[in-house]
């Protein structure tokens, strides 16, 4: 039996759950245009991105892709032009400097690549931590060291930064970064400036944040490596999400990495540069619906007229 016109509108004025539901962070057609000069460059496109509380997560992507300019959104330093962005259910589009502010402080924590941005070299270690805390008016005794012995950094507590290396202060900014109890962590490219030896170790600090004091960290890189020290790697290029690759353990204790394209919530997804110039694909190809996929083949050549 065909529904009434009043069933149909029913229907129509039923509420739908919202896009990412209750998720940590939920990022929905964001649009982020800069104007420089009366030129018009568009960082985000449309990015669809939802991150559940307690993740952890990489997001990759080759120069002027976009990651930087997602990580400044969701950091609270850039304001979206358009769509939604909201993290622990806070709205980034529509919040006031002062809100912003006291989001910056609390909510969110941030790690530069560059550790002079992280860390003021005429403190110690402990007191690098201190600060934030005494700035928030919230520094709670013992603290500081609690996240410095966490991270495995508490013989650097009493040594100002110049006398510590890279890595370690890396690992003493992620404690600086988690001093206010944050629920996020965001990291621009840590281990951009270290070696493979390091960076493991700094890579193991988020991993115990991530663990042990179940904030969500969201890791921003140009490096695909790093997608083997997370369990799931978002691809981002030309402004939008393009793949996800998930990482598990099987019945033998094998890490299994399993990539995916992204498909939002219109039905656009991202088809692999290789796999278009592998089979010459420009413009538009042929679909065809069967039974369990959609086969995607080259469109047809049209026949010539000479």
């Amino acid at each position: 039996m065909n529904p009434t016109l009043s069933e149909l509108e029913a229907r129509a004025a039923r509420k739908k759950a919202a896009f990412g539901g209750d998720a940590h962070i939920v990022c929905d057609n964001l649009v982020r245009i800069y104007k420089t000069e009366g030129v018009e460059v568009v960082a985000l496109q449309g990015l669809d991105l939802v991150i559940d509380k307690g993740e952890l997560v990489a997001i990759v992507g080759a120069s002027g892709s976009g990651k930087s300019t997602l990580l400044n959104v969701l950091s609270g330093l850039d304001v979206p032009t358009a769509g939604v962005a909201r993290v622990a259910g806070m709205d980034l589009l529509s919040m006031s400097p002062k809100d912003r502010l006291r989001y910056r402080r609390s909510v969110v924590g941030f790690i530069w690549q560059q550790t002079a941005r992280n860390l003021l070299p005429y403190l110690t270690a402990r007191e690098n931590v201190e600060l934030p805390m005494k700035l928030a008016g919230g520094a709670r005794k013992g603290r500081a060291m609690e996240l410095l012995e966490l991270l495995g950094v508490d013989y650097c507590a009493g040594r100002k930064i110049p006398e510590i290396s890279g890595g370690e202060q890396q690992r003493v900014a992620i404690a600086v970064a988690l001093a206010n109890s944050p629920q996020l962590i965001l990291a621009d490219e840590p281990t951009g400036e270290l070696d493979s030896e390091t960076s493991e170790l700094v890579f193991q600090a988020l991993r115990t944040a991530n663990r042990e004091l179940g904030v969500t960290v969201v890791i921003v890189t140009h490096d695909p490596l790093v997608s083997e020290q997370v369990d799931r790697t978002v691809g981002i290029r030309d402004g939008r999400t393009s793949s996800e690759t998930l990482r598990r353990e099987d019945a033998e204790g094998q890490i299994i990495a399993e990539e995916y394209a992204v498909l939002d919530r219109v039905g656009r997804l991202q088809l692999p540069r290789d796999f278009m110039n592998a089979l010459h694909m420009e413009r538009r190809v042929r679909l065809e619906l069967e039974s369990d996929h959609i086969g995607v083949w080259p469109a047809r050549e049209e026949p010539s007229n000479d």
